[in-house]
């Protein structure tokens, strides 16, 4: 069995931790959430609206259901003119340079929430890698880093704390992670005959925290000017569509287990409005139930995740030349 939590913990967690409901105001700031047009980044967004925001994008790969999603709010919270829909799909890395592009010309941003990702069991090629690699793992880092300068400008200028939060997952206690073995990790996981799938989003969502712990860490040791507070949060099993592959008995087992267990979607998003009002002391850290939560013993290993970093930083360069002179 790979390393887990106590399932006692697990069980605790989501039966008896009830996180907070947002009240902290956002007012006057810019905010993006990716992966906005339903679930976890829908409901955050939701709150931000409704907390006084001056303006949130909804970045989506569909505008349609982004409009949708913009309706819904406006709705919901009687606010117009202030969400704005942009198109971000992070399978293809043109896009997401192209919309932090557009981004550059924002007088603004305060917060930036990479919340997208996929979860698929079947094996397919996105760019130079395995589709949840690509849209988990290296394009939520690449169009963080490529925001990073204008969070730092943002909280030059107007005085701020700019945060850059990362929806990550518990399921990175799930893997063993026998590709940190091979030479080069990230081609083995390209490979379609080593590729394990049924454990492919557990390891994306670990590789993506490795990442997130070095970007924390190397923004702490930055003589830049501004700072900006890099968490990841846990929302913990939350009532979405993302086992969509899933049908027949599968299905149906999944969705009773999750009825009794799951937390609703706007629970869940409570966790990611958390992060994003999180001051200094969550800098770098994992927030599980809207604390300083724990990581996996992998988690926790330097040694990997510095052979994680470098093959990552290798890929970013490749796509953006120059890109790791933000941090």
């Amino acid at each position: 069995m790979p390393d887990i939590q106590s399932p006692i913990a697990f069980l605790r967690s989501q039966f008896f931790s009830i996180p907070p409901y947002p009240t902290k105001k956002y007012t006057g700031q810019t905010i993006i959430v990716t992966g906005s047009n339903a679930g976890l980044g829908l409901e955050a967004s939701r709150h931000f609206v409704r907390l006084d925001a001056a303006k949130v994008i909804l970045a989506v790969r569909n505008l349609e259901k982004g409009e949708a999603a913009k309706r819904s709010i406006e709705e919901a919270t009687g606010r117009t003119g202030v969400v704005q829909v942009w198109q971000l799909d992070l399978a293809h890395y043109e896009s997401v340079k192209h919309f932090a592009k557009r981004a550059q010309g924002l007088e603004r941003l305060d917060i930036l929430v990479e919340n997208a990702g996929i979860v698929t069991f079947n094996f397919s090629m996105m760019e130079d890698n395995e589709s949840s690699i690509t849209t988990n793992v290296v394009s939520p880092i690449l169009h963080s880093l490529l925001l990073l300068p204008k969070l730092r400008e943002t909280g030059v200028k107007f005085n701020t704390l700019p945060r850059l939060v990362f929806v990550t997952s518990f399921v990175h206690w799930m893997t063993q992670f026998p590709e940190r073995e091979e030479e080069k990790i990230f081609e083995a996981l390209a490979d379609e005959k080593k590729a394990r799938m049924d454990d492919r989003y557990n390891l994306s969502k670990l590789l993506e925290m490795y990442a997130v712990q070095e970007i924390a860490e190397q923004i702490t040791a930055s003589s830049k000017k501004g700072k900006v507070v890099v968490n990841h949060s846990n929302p913990g099993w939350v009532v979405t569509e993302v086992m969509r592959e899933w049908t027949g008995l599968k299905l149906f087992i999944f969705k009773v287990f999750r009825t009794i267990l799951a937390r609703s979607t706007e629970v869940g998003s409570r966790t990611t409005v958390n992060a994003a009002e999180g001051g200094e002391e969550t800098h770098g850290q994992f927030l599980d139930d809207c604390t300083i939560g724990e990581r996996s013993p992998l988690l926790q290993d330097k040694e990997v995740q510095k052979r994680v970093w470098s093959e990552l930083a290798e890929k970013l360069e490749n796509i953006q030349p120059g890109i790791l002179q933000n941090l």
